[in-house]
Parts: C-alpha cells; sequence; structure tokens
C-alpha cells in the first residue's frame, strides 16, 4: 500500500492483554470501552484524550455490550452479567473536566447490580428488548434470552428467561500441533445479530451499516431469504448468528416458533470473525456478502449466485480461501478486511462480483470446486497489504474521518490504545497484485470483455439513431397532423392557395376501345413547411349522391388510395382515377381527399399496438384507427358540369358570327332533329317534349367577381373586342372544376360571339346551355331608375335529369359568386321594386298545388296525376326564377 499508516497512542495501562478475551468497543465521538482479559473495564473519553473511569468487576471480564441509547453497559463475568448506569457513574461537573491532573475514578461493581445470575457466560449480545447470554456448562454451549426490564425497575429479579436453547460441545478437529496452540486457540465465541436490509434498525438511535456496532449487521433480502429461509425472512426475523469455537456457524431465527439451532458451516478452527460486506457498487439493497474468519486464516465469502439449469433460480454461494494466519483480531468495513496477526496489520480487499465466480458448484452449501475462477478467488484472497502495524490483538468497528480516511481503534498487546489512520488514496491503495502466472489469463479476459463490451455499444448505437428516426419521422407527423388539425378547428374555410396542403380535381373524357367513360386527375398540392415521406399515402373516397334508377341497386362508396414515397415542400402529386362509366348518372359525385399515414410501416405492429393503448384522447384526436393516423384535406363535389362533353363549333359556326342568334338556333334545331329521326322507331324521339329551367344573375354582380379576358389580337385580323358578360360567364360556368382545379380549354368550345353551348351529358342526351341579357322588373320599377340588368342562363335538354343536374350544378357554382362579392344595401332597396310581390303569389299558389298532390290514392287521386302536377309546378319554379345579385 502507498503510504504510512499514521499511529496515535490515546493512552498506555502498562499491562500485558490477552489475546483471547480482549475487546475494544468505540462508541463514535464519546467513549472507548476495553477490556483487556483482567477484572477491569477502562473507560478512556475521546475528546479529553484520557482515561475517565476504570469499573472493577467481581471477576475476569469475558464479554461487554452496550444499550442503544448508550445508558446501560452489560459486563459478563464468571458469575453472571452485571448492568452498570454509566451517566451516573462518570464525573460530568465542570470542575472534574478541568482537572487534568484528577485521576481516572475507581468503580467498584457490586453484586446488587447482576442482572442475570449464569455462571460461565462467554458472551452478550443486547437485540431489541432482549438480552441474549452463550455460555458453556455441562459440555453444552447454551444461548439463553432473556427479557429486558423497562427503565425504572430495580435490575434484581426483573431479568425474565423466555427461552434457552443447548448446541453440543464440539473439541475435535481443531489443528493445533502444540499445547500453546491449543490454549491460544480457545477463544471468547463470536456472537452477532443479522438482520434483512428491508427490515427497519432495531432502534432508532443507530441505524445499521455494513459493519454496525453492538453486533447488528444487515444482509439484502436474497442472500438472507436463501442462508435463513422463507419463513424468516417473511417474518423479516432478527438472526443471531454464532461463531463456536470449534468452527461451526450456528444460527437460529427469534421470531419463529418451534425454535432450534442450526448450523450454517463450519470453518474447522476456532472463529475470530463474523461480519457483512459491499461486492457491488452502488450499495442498492444492502451488503451481499456474509464474511467469516477462522483463527488459522481460513475466510468463507457466502453471496448469491445463479443455480445450474436443473436447480433453476439463484442460490447461495459458499467461498473457502485463505489469508496469511494466524488471525487474531479483525474487522470489516465494506468490501475490504482488516485483521491482525500479531506480528502485523493487513488490508485484503475482498473479491467482488456474483457468488459464480465459484465454479461449478455454486449451487450447493460449500463449494471445493478447484476451477479456474475458485483459484482465482482463492489467489484474490492471498493478496494482502501490510499496512505496518504490529501486535494489535482487538480492533474496535472502523470509521471515518472528515477527509473520508479509514481510522481503526485498536488494543496492542502490550496494553496501547491506538487510533490508526490509513492513508487516504482512494480505492488505488490497497488493490491486491496478481501472481504473474495469472496475468495473461487476465489481459485474455479483459480483452474479451472489452469486446463484448464493443460488440453491445455498436448494437446500442445502431438502435438509438433508429429510434432517433423514427421520433424525428413521429415529429414530422405530428407537425403535419396538427398543422391541418388547427386549420380544421380555426372555422375559417380558408382558400385552396392559401391552405398548406390542398387538392384539386379535374375530369376528362377519354375513348378506350370504342367506349367511352369519365377520368378524374386529383392533384396534391403540399405548399406546407414538413415533407411526406415514406408511410404516406393520398386517399380519395367517391360517394355517390344520387343512383340511377336503371342500375337497379344502389352504388357503393369506393375508395382508392394512392401510396408515395416522398413529396417535398412546394411539390405537386397527380393520380388519376376512373369516375363514371357512358351513360352513368349518378351526379353529383362526391370526392372526400385525405391523407393517411400507417404507423405499422413506421413502428411495427407490436409497438403501433401499444401506442394505440397508451392513450385515447390522442387516439380520439388525430383519428387513430387501426394504427392508422387520418387527415382530412378537402371534400370535392364532381357535378353535371364537370361531366359534360362540349361539342366544339365548326369552322362554319365561327364565320357565321354576323348572322342572328335565332338562325343558328334553328339550324341546330334542324341538325338534332334529323339526327334523332335516324333509325325505326326513332321518328318519335324527335318530337320528345324539350325541359328547361333558368337561372337570373345581376350583371353587376358578374361584373364585379368576373375578370373578363384581355382583348385577344389576331394574326389575321386586327383586335376582337373582349366577350360580354354572356360569353364570360358560360366560360367560367365550364372552365371551373372540382376544388378550383382548371379543367382546361373547355369555354373555347363557344362560337365566338354565340352564347350558346351545346354539349352531351353522361346519360347521352343532348344539351344546350344558353346565356342572355334580361332586364328584370320593367313593369315595377320608376322610369328614373330604369329595369335591373341580368343575365340569364337557360338550360334545355329531353332529359328531366340532365335538366335538374345542371340547373343544379349551376345554382351551386353561382353561390361561389355571391362570397366574393359583399353585400350591397343599394341593391337590396332596388329589389323590392322589381314585382317581389307577384314572385312571392306565385309561389303561394304553387305551394298549394303541391300540397294538393300530396293526397293520398284513396281520395281518388291517381299516381300518374299526382306525377304530372309535381313535373307541372317544377316547370313553372324553374322557369320563372328569382334574381340572384
Amino acid at each position: 500500500m502507498e503510504g504510512r499508516c499514521a499511529v496515535e497512542t490515546w493512552a498506555e495501562f502498562g499491562c500485558a492483554a490477552s489475546t483471547c478475551t480482549a475487546k475494544v468497543v468505540f462508541t463514535v465521538g464519546a467513549e472507548v470501552l476495553l477490556c483487556a482479559g483482567s477484572d477491569e473495564v477502562h473507560v478512556f473519553s475521546v475528546q479529553e484524550k484520557k482515561l475517565t473511569a476504570v469499573l472493577r468487576c467481581p471477576g475476569p471480564v469475558g464479554d461487554l455490550v452496550q444499550s442503544d441509547d448508550k445508558q446501560l453497559l452489560y459486563v459478563a463475568c464468571d458469575s453472571g452479567v452485571y448492568s452498570v448506569n454509566l451517566p451516573s457513574l462518570l464525573p460530568r461537573t465542570p470542575d472534574a473536566l478541568a482537572d487534568d491532573s484528577s485521576r481516572a475514578a475507581v468503580l467498584e461493581i457490586s453484586s446488587d447490580r447482576l442482572a442475570v445470575g449464569e455462571e460461565g457466560v462467554c458472551s452478550v449480545l443486547l437485540v431489541g428488548a432482549g438480552l441474549l447470554t452463550l455460555s458453556q456448562r455441562d459440555a453444552l454451549w447454551w444461548l439463553t434470552l432473556y427479557k429486558v426490564p423497562i427503565s425504572g425497575q430495580s435490575p434484581a429479579s426483573s431479568y425474565e428467561k423466555l427461552t434457552e436453547l443447548s448446541v453440543p460441545v464440539v473439541s475435535a478437529g481443531l489443528h493445533a500441533d502444540t499445547e500453546g496452540d491449543q490454549k491460544r486457540l480457545g477463544r471468547r465465541p463470536v456472537l452477532i445479530c443479522v438482520h434483512s436490509s428491508d427490515e427497519p434498525p432495531p432502534s432508532s438511535s443507530s441505524a445499521l451499516s455494513s459493519s454496525s456496532q453492538d453486533g447488528h449487521y444487515r444482509l439484502e433480502p436474497v442472500l438472507f431469504k436463501l442462508l435463513f429461509g422463507v419463513d424468516a425472512a417473511l417474518v423479516k426475523s432478527p438472526i443471531i448468528l454464532c461463531g463456536l469455537p470449534d468452527g461451526r456457524l450456528c444460527f437460529f431465527p427469534l421470531r419463529l416458533p418451534g425454535l432450534r439451532v442450526r448450523v450454517l458451516h463450519s470453518l474447522e478452527q476456532p472463529v475470530v470473525l463474523i461480519g457483512t460486506s459491499v461486492v457491488t457498487e452502488p450499495d442498492v439493497g444492502g451488503p451481499q456478502c456474509l464474511v467469516a474468519v477462522g483463527a488459522l486464516g481460513r475466510v468463507v465469502l457466502v453471496r448469491t449466485g445463479e443455480g445450474r439449469p436443473e436447480l433453476g433460480g439463484k442460490v447461495a454461494g459458499f467461498t473457502e480461501g485463505c489469508v496469511s494466519g494466524p488471525v487474531v483480531c479483525g474487522c470489516v468495513d465494506r468490501e475490504r478486511l482488516y485483521y491482525s496477526t500479531g506480528s502485523d496489520l493487513l488490508a485484503l480487499d475482498l473479491p467482488g462480483g456474483p457468488a459464480e465466480r465459484a465454479g461449478p458448484g455454486r449451487g450447493d452449501a460449500v463449494d471445493h470446486g478447484e476451477d479456474t475462477s475458485t483459484k482465482t478467488a482463492a489467489a484474490a484472497l492471498q493478496s494482502s497489504v501490510s499496512l505496518n502495524v504490529c501486535r494489535v490483538i482487538a480492533l474496535a468497528e472502523p470509521t471515518h474521518n472528515t477527509a473520508g480516511a479509514v481510522e481503526l481503534v485498536g488494543l496492542s498487546a502490550r496494553g496501547r490504545l491506538q487510533r490508526i489512520t490509513l492513508p487516504n488514496g482512494g480505492e488505488d491503495t490497497g488493490l491486491p497484485r496478481l501472481p504473474s502466472a495469472q496475468v495473461g489469463q487476465r489481459v485474455r479476459d479483459l480483452l474479451a470483455a472489452i469486446g463484448d463490451v464493443c460488440e453491445r455499444a455498436s448494437v446500442l448505437k445502431s438502435n438509438i439513431q433508429s429510434k432517433n428516426q423514427i421520433l424525428r419521422h413521429l415529429n414530422q407527423v405530428l407537425n403535419i397532423s396538427f398543422l391541418l388539425l388547427d386549420n380544421k378547428n380555426s372555422g375559417e374555410q380558408l382558400p385552396v392557395q392559401e391552405k398548406p396542403i390542398s387538392c384539386r380535381a379535374v375530369t376528362r373524357w377519354s375513348r378506350l376501345l370504342q367506349k367511352d367513360s369519365l377520368n378524374l386527375t386529383c392533384v396534391l398540392e403540399n405548399s406546407s413547411p414538413y415533407g411526406l415521406d415514406r408511410g404516406w399515402r393520398f386517399s380519395v373516397t367517391v360517394f355517390p349522391l344520387s343512383y340511377s334508377n336503371a342500375a337497379g341497386v344502389e352504388k357503393s362508396s369506393r375508395t382508392f388510395s394512392f401510396p408515395f414515397l416522398h413529396l417535398h415542400p412546394g411539390e405537386t402529386l397527380e393520380v388519376s382515377l376512373p369516375l363514371a362509366a357512358a351513360g352513368d348518372t349518378s351526379f353529383p359525385v362526391t370526392l372526400s381527399c385525405s391523407l393517411i399515414f400507417s404507423l405499422n410501416s413506421l413502428l411495427g405492429e407490436e409497438e403501433a399496438s401499444r401506442l394505440l393503448a397508451s392513450g385515447d384522447s390522442v387516439k380520439s384526436r388525430l383519428g387513430l384507427d387501426s394504427s392508422c393516423v387520418s387527415l382530412a384535406l378537402d371534400t370535392l363535389t364532381v357535378d353535371w358540369l364537370d361531366a359534360l362533353q362540349v361539342n366544339r363549333p365548326t369552322a362554319s359556326h365561327r364565320n357565321m358570327t354576323s348572322q342572328p342568334t335565332d338562325s343558328i338556333q334553328a339550324f341546330l334545331s334542324t341538325r338534332q332533329v334529323r339526327w334523332s329521326g335516324r333509325g325505326e322507331g326513332r321518328a318519335e324521339s324527335a318530337e320528345r317534349e324539350q325541359y328547361s329551367a333558368s337561372v337570373r344573375v345581376s350583371s353587376e354582380l358578374l361584373s364585379a367577381t368576373l375578370a373578363l379576358k384581355t382583348p385577344d389580337v389576331d394574326a389575321q385580323g386586327p383586335e376582337v373586342a373582349p366577350p360580354s358578360l354572356c360569353i364570360s360567364l358560360l366560360d367560367w360556368l365550364l372552365s371551373q372544376g372540382p376544388g378550383g382545379g382548371e379543367t382546361g380549354p373547355r369555354g373555347d368550345a363557344i362560337a365566338r360571339g354565340s352564347s350558346v353551348v351545346h354539349a352531351q351529358g353522361p346519360d347521352g342526351h343532348a344539351v344546350k346551355l344558353t346565356a342572355k341579357e334580361v332586364n328584370v322588373g320593367e313593369e315595377s320599377v320608376e322610369k328614373a331608375e330604369g329595369p335591373l340588368a341580368a343575365v340569364e342562363v337557360q338550360v334545355e335538354s329531353s332529359s328531366m335529369a340532365a335538366v335538374c343536374g345542371l340547373h343544379h350544378a349551376v345554382l351551386r357554382r353561382v353561390q361561389t359568386l355571391l362570397q366574393r362579392d359583399p353585400e350591397k344595401a343599394a341593391s337590396t332597396l332596388r329589389v323590392e321594386r322589381l314585382g317581389l310581390r307577384q314572385t312571392l303569389q306565385r309561389a303561394e299558389g304553387l305551394l298549394q298545388e303541391i300540397q294538393q298532390c300530396r293526397i293520398p290514392e284513396a281520395f281518388g287521386v291517381s299516381r300518374g296525376r299526382m306525377t304530372q302536377s309535381l313535373l307541372s309546378v317544377y316547370r313553372q319554379l324553374r322557369e320563372n326564377p328569382l334574381l340572384i345579385i
């Protein structure tokens, strides 16, 4: 050990001490009690550095113990155990303390202080409210437990005997070559109490440590249960552990019924020391090792280890070794053993680690395996370090000073009371050195351990990187989710251009294998600052709002899912899907667009399931269903205007701009009649009844909301005047796609200078859209103000479904114009003069007709007549529309 120990002699008693019965009890910060084998007990004051009292007993002192409150001292003599009240005997007056020249007081212990009249008492121990004595009588060791009286009662006849146990004396097995050695081996038995570390301390005044005063020690619960049984561990019974001069370690629990003494182990030599130590850091759960040292140097370490596969579970492993003996006295301080051979004081670092180092037999009660691990532990026990202090025969429990150095209080063979301060060199000062033969094996073991640690560290690093990447991805998913949820919860309907993630749609007719079909192209635009990475998919669900009677059955919704890898900020994604076939009249159709993120693709099924079970609030807010996050984007509507197939005008139509509009309409009507009259049975279809509906929009609203096109410059001629409101309105109606998407150059199908559009509906019937300027309220408006200019859009077709669908589509799109233009009070005042009274009276008359049509057939009204009446009312409502301003 580097450095030297500092030895300070506190007192000299001038008499030789006995190595068998000498004992030192150090009460921290107060007094040192010691007996040297004579009939005297010396009380030394640490603060005053002098001997303060000498207790003279009736006979030689075998053992002594102090109560928990430091008031009573129990002294064991041949005639019994005496109880001494120290505070009442020691001088505490200021004059006596100030007088340095005053001699120590000699106090005679009379027979009236006899507590237990038992002969041959060798050891005593206080356990709670009981006094335990160990004596030898008639070739038996007797363990007797007495009840300590309550404070204030007289000592005499107040100690009630509670129980008494016996153990036979065994003298064989002691290795002594000479008669002197045999006399030297006749030592006082070691008597301690072991507590489980989860048991509260036996008294509030003294807390148990790894090496406690007054013979009380604690042990971790697992090893406590393995050594002393499950019953003792359950009731947290203190265990009395006794080390006899024949080498046996005997024990019995105090709180279990049917007490009997059992043998734990045998050192085959007198037991000098029993204590506990810490083999792992930090000290969690209490000391993990029970240490026993014999007089000839045998050391037994009892620790918890893993059992054999056939045994299973944990077992108590016993590791035996030898130190350089003989061992006169010793003590344990956490992971270090201090012991004296009489000629030198040595320090030994106890082998750490689990008990499986004891070899294959670690599941047995005693392990004598000679494998490599056992030899390594045995070699470590031989690596003691000399402290260069000689002739120490008694040691008190070690303490630590304010600097952290270990201090030992010992008694030398010449009767000197000494304080030994070890060099404060940390853990490096007392490391045992391995023999040279084991250095190579130790290096190989360390390299193998380093390789295992590096491999585990690499695996942990890759796992941490994977977890970090998953966390970053989940953080981005949460950011996108809360961005869309905040936009949804705000209640404001933002324009498509201002939404962080939006979608729009465009419809186009295509022809494949002589079959026409309507296709939908959805455009997903990412205007947010976050990218959409792996795990996201774009979902479009199609809900028909009406059903075709020819189909016979209702159509269910269809869902189209489009996974994608990366969609960075500012990028768009285009997907196409079939919407309807020719002849399908299931319009309008609602498109529900959403973003779906699959947690299984990122976390796996097990992690995703645990995440779903972690919290219902997050699950409900994010819309988690089947380990998927569903975020709604937009709801689009594909109506009849989107599904129209506009007939492009021919060159003759474009050159006939000077002819009246009526002539063009007559020509188109003639062509339509001729076409419909072809074939057998088609002559009647030319004369089918035409249905119509109209919508009137004020010119003021159209001028304020529609952006008219700039004048066009033709390469073959001069500038062409900007289109009128009628053409602009038709162009706008045909060019607006679902969600604000532009359908393309469908507005170019309008003939130049003409406000008539011919098209074909999805059901195959011909459709005509006409826009013309009209004056509303000419009869009721004063001449000074004049009538209100408006544009009337009329829908005509031989198909009632086409007229109704187109009328609904025109009204729905005109409603968007009302959201662009704020209300004007002036226009509202003028509406009151536009004949609203007559319009309302006409509407009331139509209401009465509708109520009459609801009369059941039992009153003589047939179903065909009711249908004709309802159809007539519908046509009157559509042909006389209200003005949209």
